[in-house]
């Protein structure tokens, strides 16, 4: 496993004031998030109303969730992180172990574990540590014993006089017991 740095921001967390920047950032998720649930709102009452575009929702969600699990990284690679939230609380979240800040490709926001708040822009972070150990590194395989050298001719010669020699003997024996 590669070596990664992970960025932390606002450390110590119990301490992190917010920022002009932090409510303003805020408000635009708030803002962005209720247009997005007035967008889910349309598309479910047309889906109440025709079974049809509903069952094909379903299809496409169960389809989608069924992808997204085939896709589910083992806890060593995923790494844990503290985090205080724009309402004042302090939760962790989980993000694979590659992404190195929480204010780069990932969601920056979550649902509060304490009050509800939804959303609450992450404001502060730090890396707790993986959520599960690296597997053992495998064991050494042992070189392949390679096959036997082919035998040479003069070899081969050799061994077929010796087990006709050892075949006269046996059978000069049974004619010797009769």
């Amino acid at each position: 496993m590669r070596k990664v740095e992970y960025e932390n921001h606002g450390v110590p967390l119990e301490d992190y004031q917010l920022t002009h920047s932090d409510h303003r950032r805020q408000k635009q998720h708030e803002v962005s998030s209720q247009s997005i649930a007035r967008q889910v709102e349309e598309d479910l009452a047309k889906c109440r109303a025709d079974p049809e575009r509903a069952e094909r929702r379903r299809v496409c969600f169960e389809n989608a969730w069924k992808l997204m699990q085939s896709f589910k990284k083992p806890d060593h690679e995923i790494m844990r992180w503290r985090v205080r939230l724009y309402c004042g609380h302090i939760a962790e979240t989980r993000r694979h172990r590659e992404v190195t800040t929480l204010t780069g490709h990932s969601p920056t926001s979550m649902t509060c574990p304490e009050c509800g708040k939804d959303p609450s822009k992450i404001v502060a972070f730090e890396p707790i540590g993986l959520a599960g150990e690296p597997p053992p590194p495998p064991e050494p395989v042992a070189a392949p014993v390679p096959p036997p050298k082919k035998p040479t001719r003069a070899q081969l010669e050799r061994r077929v006089a010796a087990l006709e020699k050892e075949n006269q003997r046996l059978r000069a024996l049974g004619h010797a017991e009769l």
